[in-house]
């Protein structure tokens, strides 16, 4: 597995631009959002205890950012937390209610990314690796780390291997 700074690196290559990450802190919520609207119908019972496929999912998502680095995946944990409600809220309103959401929020979360673009002047990374869709949320958390003076040795070491990439 690779490490969080040379997955971040990758992603932060493709996204230099402070307008493309911007959008980026919108619509990849909403993108990640809109996905726990359907999974949440797709549900387990275990006992007394109803388990969706959202849950499932996050928790899988959840355990690969908790083993790239603890104290960012326990951010995700509760940034996910609150998506994967809401998620189940919006679930619960009626199929037309729920699609409709689903749309607006999925749709409108890729506009976001693609304006984003835009502005960078160069193409998704998921366009080369489609696993950066799963960097993307963690990879935002730690911006916000970031620019609140936290782990500063991932902040160089990202932005270095970035440079070098971004050159190369």
């Amino acid at each position: 597995m690779k490490s969080l700074a040379e997955q971040m690196a990758v992603y932060r290559a493709y996204h230099q631009d402070a307008r493309n990450r911007a959008t980026h802190f919108i619509g990849v919520p909403l993108i990640v959002l809109s996905l726990f609207i359907p999974l949440a119908w797709l549900r387990l019972d275990l006992g007394s205890v109803g388990v969706s496929a959202g849950m499932i999912v996050a928790a899988i998502v959840l355990a690969y950012y908790l083993a790239l680095d603890v104290g960012l995946g326990l951010a995700m944990v509760a940034i996910f937390g609150i998506l994967l409600w809401a998620g189940e809220r919006i679930a619960t309103l009626g199929s037309a209610t729920a699609w409709t959401w689903f749309a607006l929020l999925f749709v409108g979360g890729w506009i976001l990314q693609l304006v984003g673009h835009v502005f960078e002047g160069r193409r998704p990374a998921l366009a080369d690796n489609l696993f950066q869709i799963f960097i993307a949320p963690i990879f935002l958390c730690a911006e916000v780390f970031f620019a609140l003076g936290y782990k500063p040795r991932l902040h160089a070491a990202v932005r270095e291997r970035a440079l070098r990439l971004r050159a190369g």
